[in-house]
């Protein structure tokens, strides 16, 4: 795809401030939960770590919903146990599974293994077999997921053929080693988010949509290429 063509990949939602971002992209979330319990019966959920997610998962943990029969998971982890200061699992069990929320069943992606490979087919087992939403996060060097610049597994991982679901990666600017869900698994989600706040990330996002410079390099460019449905971006204006 040109990448001119790729301002057609996203649909942008501005808002203020955070805390008017957090509201909006946990109502949109809750929404499309929402859908999916009347039209199954159940839901799944994938979410992201990092410092910008904090006050959505508090926001989303307070909506009015079947959470009994929501299965929340991660988009990728950090190879720590669930106490650890860096785990994405601890983030979500602090900030989400609390209030309504806390009758959400948690499905991590951790396990008490020396590294994610010993333990691939397990993880990839107790997933769940569709994801109804998913909401991204965004680096400063243009990763999403644990799709790294210069990750060991990078092109496996956002191999749009790949039958694989999870799959490790290590990466300069990873930090520990981690483990994520890979680009078909995202791509073919019922609602992809991305949620991003701040000039630098906005001007990230615009290098991964030009293609162009560094932006032609950017994990996130090369997802925006894949995308059968345009990305909803709740963002910071």
């Amino acid at each position: 795809m040109p990448p001119t063509d790729l301002s057609l990949q996203i649909q942008l939602h501005p808002f203020p401030d955070g805390d008017a971002v957090a509201s909006a992209l946990a109502q949109a979330v809750a929404d499309d939960l929402r859908a999916a319990l009347v039209q199954r019966g159940q839901a799944s959920l994938a979410l992201s770590g990092g410092t910008t997610p904090r006050r959505f998962l508090q926001a989303l943990s307070q909506q009015a919903l079947d959470w009994a029969n929501v299965t929340v998971t991660l988009v990728d982890e950090r190879w720590v146990p669930d106490d650890h200061e860096r785990s994405n699992a601890r983030l979500v069990k602090e900030c989400l599974l609390q209030n309504a929320a806390a009758d959400a069943r948690f499905v991590p992606l951790y396990r008490p293994a020396a590294t994610p490979d010993e333990v691939l087919e397990d993880i990839a087992a107790g997933l769940p077999a569709t994801l109804d939403v998913v909401v991204l996060g965004m680096g400063g060097d243009g990763h999403t997921a644990s799709f790294f610049p210069g990750g060991d597994r990078l092109a496996e991982a956002m191999d749009t053929a790949t039958g694989t679901t999870v799959l490790p990666m290590r990466a300069p600017g990873a930090g520990e080693p981690r483990i994520t869900l890979t680009l078909p698994v995202l791509r073919d989600a019922g609602r992809l988010y991305l949620h991003i706040e701040g000039g630098e990330k906005r001007q990230v996002l615009q290098q991964a949509l030009s293609g162009q410079g560094p932006g032609a390099q950017f994990p996130m460019h090369h997802v925006l290429q894949a995308l059968r449905a345009p990305l909803q971006v709740y963002l910071t204006a």
